[in-house]
């Protein structure tokens, strides 16, 4: 089932949200494209639509945008055709990047090996789970008292092959343009922070999903830094992240990877952007369009806007 399908309440909060204030638009900033775009000209430009038939006759249209994916489209017929290349790239990789089950450690066999649990604790706390029909062999042994909770965070951490993050200088408000609200949620997913404006800190509570890292990586030019978070830390701090006032995200089903894409060039060609992008994460697609920058070619001030798109295939 897609994704929205399963999210049909965060689709209606999201869709009836507001524009965030000003921590918001701050947060806009993480994720601003890194073209070093300057302010351009349609009379010097090339239709980025390698199948343009307008020649030379675009030259006399007085149309500067849309520019998407670093090309600008000297017509709705040429967004289209775009966007239609854009969407099927993604799609096309998606058998492609479904994530290879790894055989992994099991987890109460790795705090066997470091010697925090004994093989008694652990054989009760699998007989426990065996019997309930339920739980985590984790949350069993921390429920026997066997294991704190630090060390069972560690143990993650050396499973999945990943830091232990901290909630250090965590601050919802600023974080809410890094990536819809929708994707939070549904992903179980948690930024952290941003280092240096280059590098995103992503928590999880216990599994990475590292499609929707690289997805970020690809939208935001951030490198993203995946990790695990201490579980009583991670729920009250998710917590907090969805009570956050998100940017408003448009939501779209479509029922085909034509009809996606037609329905995504018409947002693109009402918005006009300075600059969009297009990725997948898991069975969405997520476009992201900004404002064009000012003549300096630094960012400007204005607006960048989501839309996410579940296909019913």
């Amino acid at each position: 089932m897609p994704l929205l399908g399963r999210r049909s309440s965060v689709r209606t909060a999201l869709a009836l949200a507001p524009p965030s204030s000003s921590h918001a638009e701050d947060a806009w900033r993480f994720s601003e494209p890194h073209s070093g775009q300057r302010s351009r000209s349609a009379f010097l430009e090339t239709c980025a639509n390698p199948g343009c038939r307008s020649g030379w006759l675009h030259l006399w249209r007085q149309r500067t945008a849309p520019f998407f994916e670093e090309g600008w489209t000297c017509s709705p017929l040429c967004t289209e055709a775009r966007i239609a290349a854009a969407v099927s790239r993604e799609l096309s990789g998606r058998e492609m990047a479904r994530p290879v089950h790894r055989h992994r450690v099991p987890i109460g066999l790795l705090l066997l090996e470091q010697g925090w649990i004994t093989q008694a604790q652990l054989k009760r706390a699998l007989e426990a789970q065996k019997a309930a029909g339920s739980g985590r062999v984790g949350q069993w042994l921390m429920g026997q008292s066997a294991l704190d909770e630090d060390r069972l965070t560690r143990a993650l951490g050396l499973q999945w092959s990943c830091p232990v993050l901290s909630l250090e200088h965590f601050d919802p408000a600023a974080l809410t343009g890094v990536m819809p609200r929708l994707f939070i949620d549904a992903y179980g997913a948690l930024p952290l922070r941003v280092a240096a404006g280059r590098l995103l800190y992503l928590g999880f509570e216990e599994a990475l999903d590292p499609v929707l890292a690289l997805a970020l990586e690809r939208m935001t030019g951030l490198r993203v830094e995946s990790g695990v978070v201490r579980s009583s830390q991670f729920r009250n701090a998710h917590a907090r992240m969805l009570d956050a006032r998100f940017p408003s995200v448009e939501l779209i089903e479509a029922v085909s990877e034509p009809a996606a894409a037609h329905a995504l060039a018409r947002s693109v060609e009402r918005a006009r952007p300075g600059a969009a992008r297009l990725v997948r994460i898991h069975d969405c697609l997520w476009l992201r369009m900004w404002e064009r920058p000012g003549s300096d070619g630094q960012p400007g001030a204005g607006w960048a806007r989501d839309l996410v798109c579940s296909i019913g295939l």
